[in-house]
């Protein structure tokens, strides 16, 4: 009975970290579906992308670096919230920002 006790104890412990790690994957994924759907329908520009793609990059890597120990603290929770939180805002402002890709243009780069 105390190993099932204590099985379950441990297993509730470790589900707020594994879906912290879903819930910040899935929010990478919208966002990086976000820019390319914008790349797609011209209201993000090549050069946009490109800024936009390399401000994801650097929130993955700071999660790996954060994350180097196996643990994300609660301030480290914070700092990547915060992070995705002004890439989003990012996201949105390049959308609407009046800058389009003429629509009789292909699309260029990545």
């Amino acid at each position: 009975m105390k190993r099932i006790a204590s099985l379950a104890l441990i297993l509730s412990a470790a589900t707020p970290s594994l879906a912290l790690a879903a819930s910040f994957d899935d929010r990478q994924a919208a966002q990086a579906e976000r820019i390319e759907r914008g790349r797609d329908n011209g209201s993000i520009t090549w050069t946009e992308g490109i800024k936009l793609r390399a401000e994801q990059s650097r929130i993955a890597r700071t999660k790996a670096q954060l994350q180097a120990d196996g643990y994300l603290s609660k301030s480290d929770r914070n700092t990547l919230a915060d992070m995705q939180h002004q890439a989003s805002q990012n996201i949105r402002a390049e959308r609407s920002d009046g800058w389009h890709r003429l629509f009789n243009l292909p699309r260029v780069g990545k």
